[in-house]
């Protein structure tokens, strides 16, 4: 009988990461459920069927808590992890000079030290694992840069730098590492990142009538991410158009960003 797979995922209790945690369950993987938010993990848990799911609460910034995180996961899956899904992340934007600290360290503690943290806690356990792989939750973000989400882009260009990087490094262990790159999902990260007081990421592109695409297509990406050749998996056209436009039409591209984000 084959073995079981399972995924660590952070940021289960909303958004991409719950469905993820969903698709995975539903095709028979074990899940693994994390998240700083105890009512959105118990939702999301309450999704999943029972003996298929684990689910445990915990701060990405916090090193020990990752190290007793998948020290748990650890023993519920006879020491193996075939995924980590590095999916936690929070969303706070604006001008920079105007962004308060705190939001600025936030925003770089969660997303891309957050992901660091979690590669190097899971990295034994999913040394042990034949076959294993790290995905980690990037941007579109991370191909272009936007005004009034400079530090959110920053920290989506790091996980880009560091997936191609670690996919690099840990070849060596038989360890793949990818990203998922998602053009703006519908999340309540796009109410979070506020270009004022008064508007919201959301508002500027339902006023620009650009797509924003539902979380269960970037879930199906996570899985192609999980099982794929590739290094970087976009979600949805306009997250592919904007990996073309960068690379052979950066300023039409800058263009089209200056006038979404009703700056030019």
């Amino acid at each position: 009988m084959a073995e079981q797979k399972s995924i660590f995922v952070t940021g289960a209790g909303s958004g991409i990461g719950r469905a993820t945690a969903q698709l995975f369950a539903e095709r028979g993987w074990f899940v693994g459920l994390f998240d700083v938010n105890p009512k959105g993990l118990e939702e999301t848990s309450a999704m999943l069927p029972e003996g298929q799911r684990f689910s445990m609460t915990f701060d990405v910034r916090d090193r020990d808590g990752w190290a007793r995180a998948v020290d748990a996961f650890g023993t519920v899956t006879n020491r193996r992890m075939h995924v980590l899904f590095n999916n936690a992340g929070v969303g706070k934007g604006g001008l920079i000079n105007e962004m308060k600290p705190e939001d600025i360290d936030l925003v770089l503690d969660v997303n891309l030290k957050g992901v660091i943290n979690g590669v190097n806690a899971a990295l034994p356990l999913l040394r042990e694992t034949p076959g294993s792989r790290i995905v980690n939750t990037a941007s579109v973000a991370g191909v272009v840069g936007a005004s009034k989400m400079s530090i959110y882009c920053a920290t989506k260009f790091g996980v880009r730098g560091l997936t191609e990087s670690l996919d690099l490094e840990f070849s060596r262990y038989g360890i793949r590492v990818t990203s998922l790159m998602p053009w703006f999902v519908d999340t309540a990260i796009l109410d979070g990142m506020a270009e004022d007081t008064n508007r919201t990421v959301r508002d500027a592109l339902n006023d620009q009538k650009t797509p924003i695409y539902p979380v269960r297509m970037a879930a199906e990406r996570a899985w192609d991410a999980a099982h794929g050749k590739d290094v970087h998996y976009m979600v949805g056209k306009e997250a592919e158009n904007a990996k073309f436009f960068a690379r052979f039409f950066p300023g039409l591209l800058r263009k089209r960003m200056l006038s979404m984000m009703g700056d030019d």
